[in-house]
């Protein structure tokens, strides 16, 4: 005689960290990490890593988590591409979240996102925290060139990178901050940069920008411009000019600085504007600025059409 017994399962209680694991819908606010920064808060972590398959980049690892969708693009030729989509409102206050990219040995890797990143109060005024971290490889290069952030009124966010080169790696890394919408008054935002590249500092970088921060809106910093940012490049082959470099005609409508670093190989434009589209074009100048270094004339060379 076959019996079928029937067993329920024992009811275990749940810690309460461990609800807030339950994803209620395709826009609910899930978390996958323990320990959340306040009970409102989700802490998610997304994965990104590429490795070399001796012909083009593959991602072999895309993890999704918490507000993070991560979405494979069309490769431009061996460079593979992956694009960061917001899956629900995020950053709010109380939100621990995290990126990680790799890019392996020889891997050429973009990372975009689809749309702004919008930091916002939400349900308390815990402060978000929102952790890049970045690791290229021997021979490899990573474009890290999302849409801006914004920071709104009543948001306090707190955003760092951390970025791992190798000594023959190739970064390009973008970054754009707008603070407030239109006609509103910024949250309060920090970012910290740091970077190294062969195992030494070559930058370290911190920024705040919104009451409670000293002077962030003063003539030494932003004045009356609303939109910030800058853009990075290391390059081995890179022969950065010895001389910062401003870009930009009118200090009412923005300008832009290229800087060399300590490290030959690398420079950092720093721009401010009163527009978004005029931050973009001020970084766009920079980045072609840094090809375009004049080479030294030979002694008793004469300029014209052959020396160029």
């Amino acid at each position: 005689m076959n019996v079928t017994t029937a067993k329920t399962s024992a009811v275990i209680p749940v810690p309460p960290d461990e609800l807030l694991r339950a994803d209620s819908g395709p826009h609910g606010r899930r978390s996958t990490e323990f320990a959340p920064a306040h009970p409102y808060g989700v802490a998610a972590t997304a994965r990104i890593r590429a490795a070399h398959n001796g012909r083009t980049t593959t991602v072999p690892l895309l993890h999704s988590d918490g507000p993070f969708h991560l979405r494979r693009l069309r490769a431009r030729g061996e460079q593979a591409r992956v694009c960061v989509l917001g899956a629900m409102s995020a950053p709010l206050g109380g939100d621990r979240l995290a990126l990680d990219i790799t890019a392996g040995t020889r891997a050429r890797l973009e990372v975009t996102s689809a749309a702004a990143t919008i930091a916002l109060r939400g349900p308390t005024t815990v402060p978000a925290t929102y952790d890049v971290r970045v690791r290229v490889g021997d021979r490899a290069t990573l474009h890290w060139l999302p849409e801006p952030l914004i920071s709104t009124r009543g948001s306090t966010l707190h955003q760092t990178f951390t970025v791992d080169l190798a000594a023959t790696s190739r970064l390009l890394m973008r970054e754009e901050q707008l603070l407030g919408r239109s006609g509103e008054s910024p949250g309060h935002l920090t970012t910290r940069l740091g970077v190294r590249r062969g195992g030494r500092a070559l930058l370290d970088q911190h920024t705040a920008y919104g009451d409670p921060a000293p002077a962030w809106d003063g003539p030494a910093v932003l004045g009356a411009h609303r939109a910030t940012g800058q853009l990075l490049l290391v390059d081995p082959e890179l022969d950065a000019p010895q001389e910062p470099h401003v870009i930009g005609d009118d200090p009412a409508e923005g300008q832009a600085v290229l800087t060399p670093l300590a490290d030959p190989q690398a420079l950092i434009a720093t721009a401010v504007a009163r527009t978004p589209a005029q931050l973009r074009h001020l970084l766009d100048v920079a980045l072609a600025c840094a090809y375009q270094v004049p080479r030294p004339e030979a002694e008793g060379e004469q300029e014209g059409p052959s020396s160029r």
